[in-house]
C-alpha cells in the first residue's frame, strides 16, 4: 500500500502538526510504502520571506528525522527539488472547473484570515492534486479539514481519465477520526495562523512560558471542575498515561484543583516526551549537509517514481510531439 502526506514549512512545528500529522507518518513506515515530502512550494501562499522559508524547510526535515522518520524506509524529500509536481499542476488545471476551486472551504477561509487573494492559493488544490497523483497513491490519510481537498484530487483525476483513459490512479482518501484536536495556548484548534502554538523543540523557558499562559475557566479552586469542556485536559491527555489520565480527571471532578497545578504536571510531560529525540536533533542540526545529503537522495528516489506517471501523462495528453 503506498501511502502519501506533506507538511507546510510555513513556520516552526509545533504539537499540532506531531499529533496531527507527524506521527501517524512515522508509523505508516510499518504499514506501507511512505511518501513523505515538505510542500515548500504551497508555503508560497501564505510565506513570503525567502530567509524564512529556506530556514523553515531544513528546520522542518530536522524535525521529521529526529523524530523517527527513517529515509530508508520511505520518501522523503522536499517538493521544490521535483519540476514534476508543478509540471502535473499544470495539465490538471485544464481538467478543473473553476465552480470546482470556488467551492473550496480552505480558500473562502484563508482569505477570511487576511491572506493575499491570489491564483495561487485559489489553485492551491489543484497543485495538491498533483502531489497525489503523480505518485499513484492508494491512500492520502488527511485530517477532516483537508477531506475536501483529497476528493477534488479524485475528482480531477476522473474528469482527466475520462478523456485519456486510465492514465491517473485514483486513490482514497483515509480521514482518521480518531485524531484529537490539539489546543493553542489560547483554547482554540493550535495553528500558526493563531499564533497560539508550542514548538516541538521549543527551549524550555519557552515551554513553561506558554504552558502557563494556556486560557482558563474562571471556576474557583475549590468548586469542581469538568475535564471534557478543559481544553487544558485535553492537551495533558495527549501526553499522559492512562491511569495518569483518570486520575487527573478525578481531581477536576473533586474540587480542590489548581489550574496552575495541571499547567506544571504538563510541562513536565511535555518536556519528557520529546527528550529522547530532542539529542537526535541536536545531532541532525549540526550537521546540515547530511540532512541536505537525506533530501537530495530522497528526491531522487521520488522522481524515478514520479517519471513512470509523467511519462504516462505527457504521452496521453500529447506534449511528447516526437517518438
Amino acid at each position: 500500500m503506498r501511502i502519501l502526506s506533506g507538511i507546510q514549512p510555513s513556520g516552526v512545528l509545533h504539537l499540532g502538526n506531531y499529533f496531527g500529522m507527524m506521527r501517524r507518518m512515522i508509523e505508516y513506515q510499518e504499514r506501507g510504502e511512505l511518501f513523505c515530502f515538505i510542500v515548500n512550494l504551497h508555503a508560497l501562499t501564505s510565506v513570503f520571506d525567502a530567509e524564512s522559508l529556506r530556514r523553515n524547510t531544513v528546520d522542518a526535515a530536522v524535525d521529521f528525522l529526529a523524530l523517527g522518520l527513517d529515509p530508508d524506509r520511505s520518501y522523503f524529500w522536499v517538493q521544490s527539488d521535483l519540476p514534476e509536481h508543478a509540471e502535473l499542476s499544470w495539465y490538471l488545471s485544464n481538467f478543473t472547473p473553476v465552480g470546482l476551486l470556488q467551492r473550496a472551504h480552505s480558500y473562502k477561509d484563508k482569505v477570511e484570515k487576511g491572506l493575499p487573494a491570489n491564483a495561487g492559493l485559489f489553485n492551491y488544490p489543484v497543485l495538491m492534486a498533483a502531489d497525489i497523483l503523480l505518485f499513484r497513491s492508494d491512500v492520502v490519510p488527511v485530517g477532516r479539514d483537508q477531506k475536501q481537498h483529497v476528493e477534488m484530487a479524485r475528482d480531477i483525476a476522473i474528469r482527466f481519465n475520462n478523456t485519456y483513459g486510465e492514465v491517473l490512479k485514483v486513490p482514497e482518501v483515509e480521514v482518521k477520526e480518531d485524531v484529537a484536536t490539539v489546543p493553542g495556548i489560547d483554547g482554540r484548534k493550535m495553528s500558526k495562523s493563531y499564533n497560539n502554538v508550542i514548538e516541538i523543540f521549543g527551549d524550555r523557558e519557552s515551554l513553561e512560558n506558554k504552558v502557563m499562559s494556556f486560557v482558563t475557566d474562571s471556576t474557583p479552586v475549590e468548586k469542581p471542575k469538568d475535564p471534557d469542556s478543559c481544553s487544558l485536559f485535553a492537551l495533558y491527555r495527549l501526553f499522559a498515561e492512562p491511569d495518569a489520565v483518570t486520575a487527573m480527571a478525578q481531581r477536576y471532578r473533586a474540587g480542590g484543583l489548581k489550574y496552575s497545578d495541571v499547567k506544571q504536571e504538563l510541562i513536565e510531560l511535555i518536556w519528557d516526551f520529546f527528550t529522547p529525540y530532542r539529542q537526535q536533533r541536536e545531532e541532525l542540526a549540526s550537521d546540515i549537509g547530511r540532512v541536505i545529503d537525506i533530501l537530495r537522495l530522497g528526491a531522487k528516489k521520488a522522481r524515478r517514481v514520479a517519471a513512470e506517471t509523467m511519462d504516462a501523462v505527457r504521452e496521453a495528453v500529447g506534449v511528447r510531439y516526437s517518438r
